[in-house]
């Protein structure tokens, strides 16, 4: 497929557009967190082979590596259930927003788990977006079971990211062969919770209403799947730098699209909005020292 630099462009865009959208289907979708999650992985498991099985990449792992990548699937579902238990307990604003603390998070595990050295910038920038995190945290305590969880979410995204990078890196698996087999291996854990879930909360339904029947089949394909692809595509033209940096847009247009579906404006005061100014402020000086770094480089 020939991409131009315009159409690579158009095509990230159009994946950051589309995943702003996945929050909103956890308020939509009227199943619980763990049955929500187990239906999305399944569904975009089935997708995601049937793709690489027609393009002829679908093949087995080595044992050895199937393990490490089940690893990352694990901790892929347990940040998805986390994230939407906050969308349940809170609502989609305050859920996309805790998931800036994943820097934070990154910040601290990476070094430890790299074995590299603390970086003071990035420790300095990420305690700024836990400034802003702690100002939300104190507006509304109706929220703070969501924050919490949100927080969590953030943590286990952090791990996700260092690990399945590393292991990527290690193995040498192409990035549509890792996110397979950790929606596979994802799906197989929250299979075999569920009839735990099920002994500790009797009451949750594990069958989809008639509009979630609707709903889930988008949200497993074009929602879970869609964005993967097209920041694939778009890496064939753009940099990485740009697509990691292009997806801190991602939160505000799941922002925009709760305020315009869910009215969450009015559920929302200065507190949250001052906290998402601390976020756009480390977002924003970590853009600035990346790209002087970017052109020290090229020098």
């Amino acid at each position: 497929m020939n991409i131009t630099s315009n159409n690579a462009y158009l095509r990230l865009h159009l994946g950051i557009f589309i995943a702003g959208g996945t929050g909103i289907f956890g308020r939509m979708i009227t199943l619980t967190e763990i049955p929500l999650v187990w239906y999305r992985m399944l569904i975009a498991a089935i997708v995601m082979a049937g793709i690489m099985f027609t393009s002829g990449r679908l093949h087995r792992l080595p044992l050895s590596h199937l393990a490490k990548i089940s690893c990352c699937g694990a901790l892929l579902a347990i940040h998805w259930v986390l994230f939407y238990a906050s969308i349940k307990a809170s609502n989609v604003s305050i859920a996309v927003v805790c998931i800036a603390l994943d820097g934070f998070f990154t910040a601290i595990l990476d070094p430890l788990i790299s074995h590299r050295r603390f970086s003071p910038r990035e420790l300095l920038l990420s305690l700024i977006t836990l400034g802003g995190i702690l100002l939300i945290f104190g507006f509304d305590s109706r929220y703070r079971l969501g924050i919490v969880f949100g927080i969590l979410t953030s943590f286990f995204y952090a791990l996700f990211s260092i690990y399945s990078k590393g292991i990527q890196l290690s193995t040498g698996h192409k990035s549509s062969t890792m996110l397979l087999y950790e929606l596979i291996s994802g799906w197989l854990l929250l299979t075999l919770c569920l009839p735990f879930y099920s002994l500790l909360y009797p009451n949750s339904s594990l069958t989809p209403s008639t509009a979630d029947w609707f709903l889930l089949p988008v949200f497993g394909s074009l929602f879970t799947i869609g964005p993967f692809l097209l920041q694939l595509q778009a890496l064939r033209c753009i940099s990485a730098f740009t697509v990691n940096l292009s997806y801190n847009l991602e939160p505000l247009y799941s922002i925009v699209f709760a305020l315009v579906i869910f009215d969450e404006g009015s559920e929302l005061n200065r507190y949250f909005w001052l906290g998402v100014l601390f976020i756009i402020l480390s977002v924003v000086l970590q853009t600035i020292y990346a790209r002087r770094e970017g052109q020290g480089s090229d020098a």
